[in-house]
């Protein structure tokens, strides 16, 4: 069963690591390198190569089971490069929340990641899409999913504030655009602290670029907390294998061993 210490451990294992191996850890015998035809050989076919499929209108096809492969993003997006206009009290609330250790982030404590964050959070997610609405089933993060239509209806006047938000889909070419509002400010946009308010507005655009890979480009606007509109891209690969149960309340051993202050 996996559990949000587990993943959190991951995550900084993934992000800390360094591609040396200690001596003490090489084996006595080290078996030779294979020839480099027989190591390319060895490389498994995944993710599977062609076209991106289109549906019966002509549109991409964005449907399957994707892993988001966005690991440093989500625990730091700063440290992943991401150039993020600070308010000045945003950027002090963040170095607050760096400094405890990330001790209150809402996704350890199994609330939802929220958007933008549902992108990078290091579960699988499934894409359903269809003329009038595509949903996006999330494995984790709160095992939550997403609703955006695409109808035509416009954004509500007065949405009810929410975790995920308000999102109205449109195609722009080959691009879909996801325009999400009535977001309530309690996410955390990255495990580091950058903090969201009331007034988020995250645009979305997805592109298949071919069969086995997606782009996803965030555009995140959020003028209670940031100076100017900031965006970040992240390139989920198709999964290998489906969705599995994941429960983020079962077993969670996180919070009991948050040592911030």
């Amino acid at each position: 069963m996996k559990t949000v210490s587990s993943i959190v451990t991951a995550a900084l294992v993934l992000f800390f690591a360094t591609p040396l191996m200690p001596q003490s850890a090489a084996p006595a015998n080290p078996a030779p390198a294979p020839a480099p035809a027989t190591r390319a050989a060895s490389r498994p076919n995944w993710p599977p190569a062609g076209a991106a499929p289109r549906t019966a209108d002509g549109k991409p096809d964005l449907s399957g089971n994707w892993e988001p492969n966005a690991i440093r993003m989500n625990v730091d997006m700063v440290r992943a490069g991401v150039d993020v206009p600070f308010q000045p009290w945003a950027e002090k609330l963040y170095d607050e929340r760096k400094a405890n250790i990330s001790r209150d982030d809402p996704e350890a404590r199994c609330l939802p990641p929220g958007v933008p964050r549902m992108s990078t959070t290091p579960y699988p997610f499934r894409i359903v899409q269809t003329p009038a609405l595509t949903v996006i089933v999330y494995e984790g993060g709160a095992h939550v999913w997403r609703q955006i239509f695409t109808d035509g209806r416009p954004h509500s006047q007065d949405p009810n504030p929410s975790w995920l938000g308000e999102s109205i889909g449109h195609w722009e070419g080959d691009t879909f655009v996801v325009d999400t509002t009535g977001l309530n400010g309690k996410t955390w946009i990255d495990e580091s602290g950058l903090p969201t308010t009331d007034k988020l507005h995250v645009i979305e655009k997805f592109r298949r670029t071919d069969l086995g890979h997606l782009e996803i480009e965030h555009t995140v606007d959020d003028p209670g907390a940031y100076t100017k509109p900031w965006t970040f891209t992240t390139h989920p690969n198709m999964l290998r294998g489906e969705l599995i149960e994941y429960i983020c309340q079962e077993n969670n051993k996180d919070v009991e061993h948050l040592v911030g202050k």
